[in-house]
C-alpha cells in the first residue's frame, strides 16, 4: 500500500494560479509514473498530465503551455507537482493524484477540488 497525501485545491478566478502536491512515502524506488487526472461533473475522468521516474512528461492537449508537472524524490518521500497557470473555469474538477508503481500496483490519492470562477 501507498498512502498519498493530497494538497492545494481550491478556488481561484479565471487567469489565476494554482499548485497541487501529492506526496507518497516510503515508496522511493519503487514508483514508475506519477500523474494527475480529473473529473469534472459528469464527464469521465481524464488524464491531465504523468510524469515518468526518468522525467519524461505526457500532457492533455488542453493543458500544454499552461500546466507543469514535476517531481522530486527526498527524505524517503516521492512527491509529485502539478503548476497550475491561466486556469479556465473548464479546469473545474476534482483533481486526483495517480502513482503506478513498477511491480503494476496502481494507487488514487483522495481527490482535491478545484475550482476556477469566471
Amino acid at each position: 500500500q501507498v498512502p498519498l497525501v493530497e494538497s492545494g485545491g481550491g478556488v481561484v478566478e479565471a487567469g489565476g494560479s494554482l499548485r497541487l502536491s501529492c506526496a507518497a512515502s516510503g515508496s522511493i524506488g519503487s514508483i514508475a509514473i506519477m500523474g494527475w487526472y480529473r473529473q469534472a461533473p459528469g464527464k469521465q475522468r481524464e488524464l491531465v498530465a504523468a510524469i515518468a521516474s526518468g522525467s519524461n512528461t505526457n500532457y492533455a492537449d488542453s493543458v500544454k503551455g499552461r500546466f507543469t508537472i514535476s517531481r522530486d524524490n527526498a527524505k524517503n518521500t516521492d512527491t509529485v507537482y502539478l503548476q497550475m497557470n491561466s486556469l479556465k473555469p473548464e479546469d473545474t474538477a476534482v483533481y486526483y493524484c495517480n502513482v503506478n508503481l513498477y511491480r503494476g500496483d496502481k494507487y488514487w490519492g483522495q481527490g482535491t477540488q478545484v475550482t476556477v470562477s469566471s
